[in-house]
């Protein structure tokens, strides 16, 4: 589908908010600024930095006073005050949720809650170590063996973090003398890893793999090693990448393959295996499966699986894995239960793909532009406009669903979106309820003329 074009505002009103922008120490932004940052407290001593000086702190200050003028709650940092599900509670106010990694209901299961129980009753809140020295426990074998049999492969490490999990292994992997080819799309913790590696990254365009065979084609000579990096469903766009042609590339060329499944497991796939299952590709033939245990499977770390010999390898070398304390027992028993569940109860994936279609379906009957999602459990509203999508946000949270905007820098300013994750618990009118709200709530915002134009007008 063709993404529309700015957000309804026109040319001039974006002109203004940028030269506004631009004059804002004149025209009294700069004093919003102060008041939301004030200065540091009298007696500091000289050697102390004020961070608040820093550009990026700066870009925050100027977020905080535009929310302030536009008289909306900044959405980020909100406390749930209940267990966020299908429905969530906030400010003392039940909404319909839309922001939850919960994707298979499993989050609060009492089998899942029992297994984290019974590990903390039994091993205490931390292993207290790490696993390399005294920090080993047997629920971390049992989960890594889990999840290698449910994966298809030979073997797993989990790591407390999914993602220090990315940055550790690829920052290990590979070095200066190596290239990474990485989807435009690809998750900040892989674009840190390659960072912390030295190796050369290059991005190819979006799931373009016409792009990727150039550039493999013009660059894979002149580096000693070479990986593709993809993600299994695509967190912000909602996509999946043709995983049998990027085999055959990186066999072609020689190169490694890692595709990270973060937001895929429990989603992509007839059971949720992920994007092996749904392309029928055997899992062997891929070096690097990547995953995080803090979505479907309602835990908190990560893991990669591939073969024996990179799991041992990872393992004895790895900085982010041996000097890193192991996973805690709650949250390596709630995993390990989790997937239990999930390879018991496919249905969970079944009514997650049907609720997801619902809301494709729902929306783009509606008018929204839900871009290149097919509907695998996330699935963004795409409005071009960093305030626009603030606006509707709050809006939306008013009228009683919850749901992020997804602004500039996360996303390029004509990229800007909110982002709706879908859950297997919704309900169809949980479904229904936020599509019609959605709409109204965008239209309603560019009637009004809200976002730039009202943001240009009030700074004057």
């Amino acid at each position: 589908m063709r993404r529309r074009g700015g957000g309804g505002l026109k040319d001039a009103a974006r002109d203004q908010l940028l030269a506004a922008a631009r004059a804002s120490r004149k025209i009294g932004l700069e004093r919003r600024l102060d008041r939301l940052m004030p200065a540091a407290a009298e007696g500091r001593t000289e050697a102390a930095f004020d961070f608040g000086t820093l550009e990026p702190a700066r870009q925050l200050r100027i977020q905080r006073a535009a929310a302030e003028v536009l008289g909306i709650d900044m959405p980020f940092f909100r406390p749930h005050e209940v267990r966020a599900a299908a429905h969530t509670r906030i400010d003392g106010r039940d909404l319909i949720n839309f922001s939850s990694y919960d994707y298979c209901g499993l989050n609060g299961h009492p089998r899942v809650t029992a297994a984290a129980t019974a590990a903390t009753d039994a091993f205490g809140t931390s292993v207290s170590a790490s696993r390399v020295v005294s920090g080993e426990r047997p629920f971390h074998r049992d989960l890594e063996r889990s999840l290698a049999h449910f994966l298809g492969t030979q073997d797993a490490v989990a790591m407390v973090s999914g993602h220090a999990t990315n940055v550790t292994t690829i920052g290990h992997l590979v070095g200066p003398k190596d290239l990474v080819l990485a989807d435009a799309f690809i998750h900040n913790s892989i674009v840190e890893g390659v960072r912390l590696a030295g190796a050369t990254r290059v991005t190819f365009r979006h799931n373009d793999l016409d792009h990727l065979a150039e550039l493999l084609a013009a660059n894979r000579h002149k580096h000693k090693r070479a990986l593709i990096a993809v993600e299994g469903l695509y967190s912000m766009d909602g996509d999946v990448p043709p995983l049998a042609r990027l085999v055959r590339l990186k066999n072609r060329h020689d190169a490694w393959l890692l595709v990270d499944e973060a937001h895929a497991l429990g989603v992509v796939g007839a059971t949720g295996r992920g994007l092996a299952e749904r392309e029928g590709v055997d899992p062997s033939s891929v070096e690097i499966w990547m995953g995080t245990l803090s979505k479907t499977l309602a835990s908190c770390g990560g893991f990669i699986a591939g073969s024996t010999a990179l799991v041992e390898y990872l393992k004895a070398t790895a900085p982010g894995f041996v000097f890193s304390v192991g996973m805690p027992p709650a949250s390596a028993a709630a995993a390990l239960e989790a997937l239990a569940v999930l390879e018991e109860e496919p249905e969970r994936v079944a009514a997650l793909a049907a609720n997801g279609r619902r809301f494709l379906e729902a929306a783009r009957a509606a008018g929204l532009d839900t871009g290149t999602s097919e509907g695998l459990a996330v699935i963004p509203v795409i409005v071009r406009d960093s305030i626009v999508a603030a606006m509707v946000s709050h809006r939306l949270g008013v009228a009683g669903v919850n749901a992020q905007p997804i602004i500039f820098p996360a996303v390029p300013e004509k990229a800007a979106r909110l982002r709706f994750f879908i859950n297997s618990t919704h309900s169809a009118e949980d479904i229904d309820t936020a599509v019609r709200l959605t709409a109204e709530c965008l239209e309603r915002t560019r009637r009004d003329g809200e976002g730039l134009a009202q943001l240009a007008e009030r700074l004057r």
